[in-house]
């Protein structure tokens, strides 16, 4: 495989949950964030927010990065320009998802070269009324992801990932024979009991229908916890979409241009 710093830094990023005392200084602060802005972008609807308390923020990380859909500030620069945004909120959001996720991953490289180690925190959106209420977000904007982040003080490998031929399909999509999502399922799940990465977590979701528990921390492994997740969490949308309202996103087609 061909190599070099910046492809090293991708292939060698993992979740870190444990960092030491350092604090990152000003100056790495500002390159990981303009590094983050030079992400490809629709509208640069992301906005960053930070804290620095490695009393409250998670796994004692010295940094916290809230990731935001911003569409507040780039309604401010249309009316500076006479204009009022018709894009419904479902299309902003979704130009909106897009530069605060691309933004996020290039922050991430950058800690990784840096020396830093962070933790992708995907649960934001579920509490984004707490976020508005603690940073008094203005409307319109949405807190799409939290990156923990310092420098590590823990080595963790990087998470298996599924084949290249389960994740690359030139000129069509193909159908999968039970071979092949044997093979896809088999190279995850060994990877991360190789590395105990459950056990060590102890994480095991619990099942909600009442059936009695058939794994141990011996067999459960990614494919089994994925499916438990996408098949016992978040089936009731208006959770969501509650969580959108409270930050001046409606879904129902309409603009609200207040």
């Amino acid at each position: 495989m061909l190599r070099n710093p910046v492809i090293d830094a991708m292939m060698r990023r993992a979740s870190i949950r444990s960092y030491n005392d350092i604090q990152p200084s000003d100056e790495v602060i500002e390159v990981i964030v303009r590094a983050g802005q030079q992400a490809p972008f629709a509208a640069q609807l992301g906005s960053l927010l930070l804290k620095r308390d490695r009393d409250k923020n998670p796994f004692h990380a010295p940094l916290l990065f809230t990731v935001c859909v911003d569409v507040h500030r780039m309604e401010q620069v249309m009316a500076a320009r006479g204009w009022q945004r018709k894009m419904s909120d479902v299309s902003t959001l979704l130009l909106g998802v897009q530069d605060a996720a691309y933004m996020a991953e290039n922050m991430v490289i950058a800690a990784e070269s840096l020396g830093l180690g962070s933790c992708y925190l995907g649960a934001a959106p579920m509490f984004a009324e707490r976020i508005v209420e603690e940073y008094d977000l203005p409307t319109r904007v949405f807190p799409l992801v939290q990156l923990a982040m310092g420098y590590p003080a823990e080595e963790r490998l990087p998470r298996p990932r599924y084949p290249l031929a389960f994740t690359l399909f030139e000129d069509r999509y193909p159908t999968f024979d039970e071979q092949q999502i044997s093979e896809a399922m088999e190279e995850m799940d060994e990877g991360y009991l190789a590395q105990d990465y459950y056990r060590n977590l102890n994480a095991m979701i619990p099942l909600s229908n009442g059936q009695p528990e058939s794994f141990s921390f011996d067999d459960y492994s990614w494919t089994e916890h994925i499916s438990r997740k996408l098949g016992q969490w978040g089936s009731d949308p208006q959770e969501l979409l509650t969580q959108l309202a409270i930050c001046g996103f409606n879904l129902d087609g309409q603009v609200d241009g207040s």
